[in-house]
């Protein structure tokens, strides 16, 4: 498969909701554009990814072609223009490095690109505005239309406690159908996701860089894993990306996008993770944090975003779905057990709770403690004679638990 680039004809791609020229045009834009360039990511809502980079191929020694904007380059004044000129000619180099503008964009084979408009875009990734993806890089199976998705992150040096708490916490809410999401590093990031596999479930790795150099490279396995599993690895950056600092920054931001809700389940006060817990705030997403011991270094980002209000605590994976919402009562759902005590009236439960295991009790004595009378002690002790959680002991009565039952 391969994109090519803007001028040339639209190709049928499959399934996918969008033009193939659209599709090619927003791909090229994953070169030319950093992710997060919200100025590039404007021009694109503006004109269109097509036009976009139809523009930035007119870049030359006369500077851009404005014609080819339309309405925008009337409208834009003269320090509008020289901004955006100058954006324009850095992407430009880009393309021109990468040997990309006004020719073809290879797609490696596995695979394929995922843009606003398809059923397998992630929609919370419109709250970012401009600064959302052009598009995705995708090897494996984002899940289509609505979901609900927790995003676990935390420190890569993680203990041995933040390490199975990631991964009960992955375990309990995969169970239920909720997607897990991570960053794929060392650490708490593994965990969630050998967690939510473990549970049956589908997990999503964001990734820094290309997609087809997955970083750590320790972890080559674990992804096979997760695409074999179900899951996906996706990144915005294009295949052959570098997986530099700048790139893992503003990847948390699409995991904190992606997701309904944050926890960050341990992390140092400087860790990474709590920049992803910072712009699922700015997005009004809910955060949570796991405590963990007070003298312990690698809680002291948890407890600061406690501290500070960004995040509520949380300690099992029912807190964790709270934060989500609704979720499908029926997944996973543990069954309806009965106890020994439903369907007997107050006065059988009060006559019950008066009765020793051990010792047996007159009615009369029975009538004091519970403050009734004596027949209706008796009646009492008839319903739960039945009901097998009482029995007879000479003039007396005594309780009976269910393990004593036949």
């Amino acid at each position: 498969m391969r994109t090519s680039g803007p001028g040339e004809p639209a190709e049928a791609s499959g399934p996918e909701d969008c033009s193939s020229a659209d599709r090619r045009a927003r791909a090229l834009w994953s070169v030319l554009a950093e992710p997060g360039d919200e100025a590039a990511g404007a021009l694109l809502e503006a004109v269109g990814a097509q036009a976009a980079a139809s523009w930035v191929a007119s870049v030359g020694a006369h500077g851009p072609d404005w014609t080819l904007l339309g309405d925008l380059g009337r409208g834009l004044s003269v320090g509008s223009r020289s901004g955006l000129a100058r954006r324009a000619a850095l992407w430009a180099r880009r393309g021109a490095a990468a040997g990309v503008v006004g020719g073809e964009l290879a797609v490696p084979d596995g695979l394929h690109v995922v843009v606003p408009g398809d059923a397998q875009w992630p929609a919370g990734l419109d709250d970012l505005g401009a600064g959302r993806p052009h598009c995705l890089w995708v090897r494996g199976r984002l899940p289509a239309g609505p979901l609900s998705a927790v995003a676990l992150v935390g420190s890569r040096a993680c203990t041995a406690y933040g390490r199975q708490v990631a991964a009960q916490l992955a375990h309990g809410v995969a169970s239920r159908g909720v997607l897990v999401v991570s960053g794929g590093a060392f650490g708490i990031d593994a965990a969630a996701h050998r967690g939510a596999m473990a549970a049956g479930g589908a997990t999503v790795v964001l990734l820094a860089g290309g997609i087809d150099r997955p970083y750590p490279g320790a972890h080559r396995e674990l992804f096979d894993e997760v695409v074999a599993t179900g899951g996906a690895l996706v990144g915005e950056a294009p295949p052959g990306a570098a997986p530099l600092r700048s790139r893992f920054l503003q990847r948390n931001r699409l995991i904190a996008a992606m997701a309904t809700a944050t926890v960050v389940v341990e992390a140092a006060w400087r860790s990474g993770a709590l920049s992803t817990a910072h712009h699922a705030a700015r997005l009004l997403r809910p955060v949570g944090a796991v405590p963990g011991p007070v003298t312990s270094a690698a809680s002291a980002g948890c407890h600061r975003l406690l501290r500070e209000g960004c995040a509520v605590c949380v300690t099992e994976s029912d807190e964790v779905l709270e934060l989500v919402g609704p979720v499908d009562a029926s997944l996973g759902a543990e069954p309806d057990v009965g106890r020994p005590l439903d369907g007997l009236d107050p006065a059988a439960r009060t006559v019950h709770e008066a009765l020793s295991v051990r010792r047996p009790t007159e009615p009369a004595d029975l009538a004091t403690a519970c403050g009734m009378s004596v027949a209706s002690v008796r009646a009492s002790l008839g319903r739960l004679e039945l009901a097998g959680l009482a029995a007879r002991s000479g003039s007396g009565w005594r309780a009976r638990q269910p393990r004593d039952q036949d």
